[in-house]
């Protein structure tokens, strides 16, 4: 038995499992300042305190609630991973490369574990998209920093597709040989595999077929609400004097502003120096001074948890209540389900158009699909599960384990006495 972890590395939340005595994977408790919890965020806090101190997960979510103003906090940093116009994040005096926040990371994540990660595996077992987010990624700089991100967390460390670990831990879970497609929305991917189950006790449980990845997931939900009830009131369309003209205001700081990835990094002294500027020349210098007031008092986390909480009460109830009161800003909206749906009709589309290329490279049509096993938290959008049920019928869909099941699978395949056959 090989001494191995998962690690599911998340855009919004991290999980690790590490194989027992008994041979099966058991999930990490990582303690919290409430409750010990499976689920670690994926955030960095920053503050100064005799130099540059930090905190990570819900540690750091809680020490930027305590002091927002006097911190930076950054969320979603997984995807700048294959950016290759992110070079580092500015934090106070310090510039830290993806790599460095990615090692202040675990090294957080490892101190929260309760003594679970004190000894380095022999093994560990990493998921990654099968296609990562952002316009133009490139997948060799993501590679290359996850190097160096994980480098010393264990003796042998290898990639391996997300929802193929979410296919392992599915295969656990039936008797039989089934062809299934699984579906894992995560915060800043959709990825889709195609695997062969075969029968329990065969000599390869699990064979990929075909896979295919885009990066549209929960983020850019979240950025499309951003959108519609946000950037209206932070000046988006408006216009600034320029001479004798008026020009509309650039649409790239409104860009960055609906990312959260992004919406982190523009506090720093050049972009509120040029809002700053833009605010004097503009129609409406209100508008533009909304939109530093939450940049500036660090109102970006509580904007995006409104906004999660609104997208959550939408994926139970026909219509929900927005609501943000921040620094200089208050939002108040009542939204239905019908509206989100309208706002991310595009990106489903784009996502429905994925699985068909999966199912394409697998060789396999609607009809060779057994079962169709969903994960991960976008998955419990209506909208979203109604891609599969509407295509596959109900009777095939199945679920659960959304925020679990890809760390569990991960540490089985680092089971297997030759894991490069599923690495790449």
């Amino acid at each position: 038995m090989q001494d191995a972890i998962g690690l599911d590395f998340g855009t919004t939340n991290s999980v690790v499992a590490r194989v027992g005595a008994d041979g099966q994977p058991h999930l990490i408790e990582f303690a919290a300042p409430e409750e010990t919890s499976a689920v670690f965020r994926s955030a960095l806090c920053f503050w100064e305190e005799d130099g540059l101190a930090y905190e990570a997960g819900p540690w750091a979510i809680a020490d930027y609630l305590d002091y927002p103003q006097g911190s930076r906090f950054l969320q979603s940093f997984k995807s700048v991973a294959a950016s290759a116009t992110f070079e580092h994040a500015s934090v106070f005096d310090k510039r830290l490369r993806f790599e460095e926040l990615g090692k202040l990371f675990l090294a957080k994540l490892s101190a929260h574990a309760g003594g679970a990660l004190a000894t380095p595996p022999q093994r560990v077992v990493v998921g990654r998209p099968v296609h990562y987010a952002g316009a133009r990624p490139d997948e060799a700089l993501a590679r290359q920093r996850y190097d160096a991100m994980f480098a010393g967390f264990g003796a042998e460390i290898h990639y391996v597709y997300e929802p193929l670990g979410a296919a392992f831990s599915y295969a656990a879970r039936i008797e039989d040989s089934a062809t299934i497609l699984v579906a894992d929305f995560g915060g800043g991917t959709s990825d889709f595999s195609v695997v062969r189950v075969a029968p329990p006790g065969s000599p390869k449980r699990c064979t990929p077929l075909g896979h295919a990845g885009i990066g549209i997931a929960g983020d850019q939900f979240d950025s499309r609400i951003v959108d519609k009830l946000v950037l209206p009131i932070l000046g988006f369309g408006g216009l600034y004097r320029s001479f004798d003209k008026q020009l509309e205001i650039p649409r790239g700081y409104f860009a960055d502003f609906s990312d959260w990835s992004r919406l982190a990094l523009m506090r720093n002294r050049r972009t509120l120096e040029e809002l700053r500027k833009l605010q004097r020349s503009a129609l409406d210098p209100e508008a533009i001074g909304r939109m530093i007031a939450i940049i500036e008092q660090e109102q970006g986390y509580r904007l995006y948890d409104s906004v999660g909480q609104l997208k959550r009460a939408l994926s139970r109830d026909d219509a929900a209540d927005f609501h943000f009161d921040g620094e200089g800003v208050r939002i108040d909206a009542t939204v239905t389900r019908a509206e989100f749906e309208g706002w991310i009709a595009a990106d489903l589309a784009r996502m429905k158009a994925t699985v068909d290329r999966a199912l394409a490279q697998a060789g396999v049509d609607e009809g060779g699909i057994d079962r169709v096993f969903l994960t991960g938290g976008t998955s419990l959008i209506p909208s979203v599960r109604a891609l599969f049920t509407q295509r596959f019928g109900e009777d095939r869909i199945a679920s659960g384990g959304e925020l679990t099941s890809i760390a569990n699978g991960l540490a089985l395949i680092g089971q297997e006495e030759d894991v490069a056959a599923w690495a790449v």
